[in-house]
């Protein structure tokens, strides 16, 4: 174990970016079909063949989730990871045709310093075939990287996480998060994360949480102050598990699964936000339906928390003007 997506046997992820437009996009590629769902909770969110992830509907699996910068423009790099996975001969088939599922989702970052004159098309399909020719399953790099690149939250660097753990009865579940939010993943003005109660290892700084709280720790500190406006943010990611679950169980796993957002991040899935995330499962290990679902989204959730926080932690600064600092610039990562 890794602490990484990749500790899901037939996962793959990869990233593709450009510094100077300082954003980029992540391929999460499954090398069999995976049973997937979504949740949304954000008041502005921005995706890709969410419709054909519904209950209603009949595709039940998918062959990668893409996750990208770029806002609507982002929403591209679906195009290009599909454009790989055609090329490797995979899909959904109808009798001749094979068609690559890929869902997707994109924040935004179109206001981080970063040149975004990219003239008639945007880059984001090229950025997706190259994440998804980029994805391998022996891991990957966390912080700003790939759709994590030109991630921001209300007081430092956004960027990409990742974290895994593996249930009492065996069944691994890990998550990948972007995170773009307009709230604050630390508490106050100090170096304390939400997540810290389930933080492992030291794995984002092992501050843990203050003494007591204040009423400045708990004040509102949001992305852009009185002036935020729809759309810029958002937060977005995958929880991955080997279980054994159907279209609806996976729905009900992203569902749980998103509270970890509400452990990592204040405030959260606000009408700013477009706050998105996928459940999948590869299918290995068969679960018990009641209980064992519930202690496979209860352990979900913990590891999208400890996810979002390593996002973080992780960052490097933007090299623009005026960019949000780090978490590690401003305080010591040991």
């Amino acid at each position: 174990m890794k602490n990484l997506l990749t500790d899901i046997a037939g996962v793959r992820v990869g990233h593709a970016e450009d510094a100077k437009l300082a954003s980029g996009t992540t391929a999460i590629i499954f090398d069999q079909p995976a049973v997937a769902a979504i949740d949304v909770r954000g008041g502005g969110p921005g995706t890709r063949e969410d419709a054909l992830l519904d209950l209603a509907n009949t595709v039940e699996r998918v062959d990668a989730i893409a996750l990208s910068g770029g806002s609507a423009f982002g929403l591209d790099t679906g195009g290009g990871v599909q454009a790989w996975l055609a090329e490797q001969g995979r899909g959904h088939r109808v009798r001749e045709a094979l068609i690559p599922i890929v869902p997707g989702a994109i924040l935004f970052d179109l206001l981080n310093g970063g040149d975004k004159a990219w003239g008639r098309f945007s880059p984001y399909r090229d950025l997706g075939y190259a994440a998804a020719a980029a994805a391998a399953s022996t891991g990957f790099t966390l912080g700003s990287v790939g759709a994590g690149l030109g991630a921001t939250t209300a007081t430092f660097k956004g960027g990409l996480g990742s974290a895994s753990a593996v249930t009492p009865d065996g069944v691994k579940v890990a998550a990948i998060v972007a995170v773009n939010a307009v709230g604050s993943v630390t508490v106050g003005n100090g170096p304390w994360f939400w997540a810290a109660p389930f933080e492992l290892d030291g794995e984002f700084g092992g501050r843990g949480l203050p003494d007591k709280f204040t009423d400045d720790m708990l004040r509102m500190r949001i992305k852009g102050g009185p002036a935020a406006s729809a759309r810029e943010n958002t937060t977005i990611g995958a929880v991955v598990t080997d279980a054994v679950l159907t279209k609806p169980q996976a729905k009900r796993l992203a569902m749980i699964a998103h509270t970890g957002f509400a452990r990592a991040i204040y405030p959260v899935h606000a009408p700013t936000d477009g706050d998105v995330l996928f459940a999948a499962a590869t299918c290995e290990k068969p679960i018990e339906p009641l209980v064992g679902l519930t202690e496979l989204g209860t352990v979900a959730a913990n590891v999208v928390a400890r996810a979002i926080a390593r996002g973080v932690y992780n960052a490097t600064a933007l090299p623009f003007a005026g960019a949000l600092p780090a978490w590690k610039d401003r305080f010591d990562a040991t």
